[in-house]
C-alpha cells in the first residue's frame, strides 16, 4: 500500500502522479504525453482530454498506476478563451446574441474529428464575452466534455450575420484543475533534473502533485487497512469494510472514490449499496489503483 500522499519518495510520487500540464502549441496531446512519460521515466501516462496540435493550456497528465483513474475525467467540464474572428464589424447586439448560445445546444462534430459526425446536444454553461476589439472577441467559455469550440464559433458567427471563425484557443479549466498552477515541459525537466542530479525533491513537488488530486470532487468513502488489501486483490467494497463517507451528492450508479483512512487511494468504483448496511457490496470495482 501507498502511504499518505504528502510523504511519498519521489519515486512513488511518479509512479502515481499528475503534472497539471501547459501544454505548448505544435504538438498533438498524445505527444506530449509521451514526452512526460519519457522525461518521468514511467512506463506510462495518460492525458486528461483531447487538445487540439495549435491549442494550448490546461492538460492534465497521469502518471503511472494513476493512469487507470483516466475515466475521471471523460465527463469532467472544461473551460476554454477563444478569439472569435468576425467577417465584419461587431454588431451592436454582439453580447446579447452570444449569451443566447448559453444551454443546450446542437452540434455536429466536424469532418476532422475521432467521433461519428452525427447531430447531437451539448451544454454551454457559461459564455462571456471579456473584450471586443474592432473584429476580433474574446470569449471566455465553461461547457461539457466534447463541446466543439471551433463548431461553436462558427455559429456564432452565423448568428450575428457577419460570419466567423476561431482565432487561437486556450484551455484554462479541465474538472478541478485550472490554469492557476499549470507547469510547463520545461518546469518539469528542471525540477526531474535538479532531483536525480541534487537529490532536492522541492521542485518536483511543486511539478508534481499526489494523483489523489484527479479524484478530488468525487464522492468518497473511507475503507480500513485489511479492507482494502482485499480491495487490491479485487473484492468489491464490502459494508462491513466501510469505516466513514463523504457521499452527499451520490446516488446508486455514481463513480464514487475509496481511500484508506491516511488518504491513500485504493480504487475507483460504481457505488451499488448502501454503506449503512451491516452487509452486503457497496462499490463494484471500476478500477484498483493499488
Amino acid at each position: 500500500m501507498r502511504g499518505p500522499p504528502t510523504e511519498r519518495s519521489p519515486a512513488d510520487l511518479l509512479s502515481f502522479g499528475v503534472v497539471n500540464l501547459d501544454k505548448p502549441p505544435g504538438p498533438s496531446a498524445h505527444q506530449v504525453a509521451a514526452w512526460v512519460r519519457d522525461l518521468a521515466g514511467v512506463d506510462r501516462a495518460a492525458h486528461a482530454g483531447t487538445l487540439d496540435p495549435k491549442v494550448t493550456g490546461c492538460l492534465p497528465i497521469l502518471l503511472g498506476d494513476a493512469t487507470r483513474a483516466a475515466q475521471v475525467f471523460d465527463d469532467s467540464r472544461k473551460a476554454y478563451v477563444a478569439v472569435l474572428e468576425l467577417h465584419g464589424p461587431a454588431p451592436a447586439d454582439l453580447e446579447g446574441t452570444v449569451a443566447a448560445f448559453e444551454g443546450e445546444i446542437y452540434q455536429k462534430p466536424p469532418r476532422k474529428s475521432a467521433v461519428r459526425r452525427r447531430l447531437r446536444t451539448r451544454t454551454i454553461h457559461a459564455l462571456d464575452v471579456l473584450e471586443v476589439e474592432k473584429r476580433k472577441a474574446l470569449l471566455r467559455v465553461e461547457c461539457e466534455a466534447g463541446t466543439y469550440i471551433r463548431k461553436l464559433c462558427h455559429d456564432v458567427g452565423l448568428a450575428l450575420g457577419t460570419g466567423a471563425h476561431m482565432g487561437h484557443l486556450r484551455r484554462v479549466g479541465t474538472g478541478r484543475f485550472d490554469d492557476t498552477d499549470l507547469v510547463t515541459l520545461h518546469d518539469l525537466a528542471d525540477a526531474l533534473a535538479f532531483q536525480r542530479e541534487d537529490g532536492d525533491d522541492s521542485w518536483l513537488r511543486e511539478a508534481v502533485d499526489p494523483a489523489e488530486r484527479a479524484l478530488e470532487g468525487l464522492p468518497s468513502l473511507t475503507v480500513a487497512p485489511s479492507a482494502a488489501t482485499e480491495i487490491a486483490h479485487g473484492a468489491p467494497v464490502y459494508a462491513p469494510g466501510i469505516l466513514d463517507t463523504d457521499l452527499a451528492d451520490a446516488d446508486r450508479g455514481s463513480l464514487v472514490a475509496c481511500y484508506t483512512p491516511d488518504g491513500a487511494a485504493v480504487c475507483i468504483g460504481t457505488l451499488v449499496g448502501d454503506p449503512d448496511a451491516e452487509s452486503g457490496t457497496v462499490v463494484d470495482l471500476e478500477r484498483v489503483l493499488v
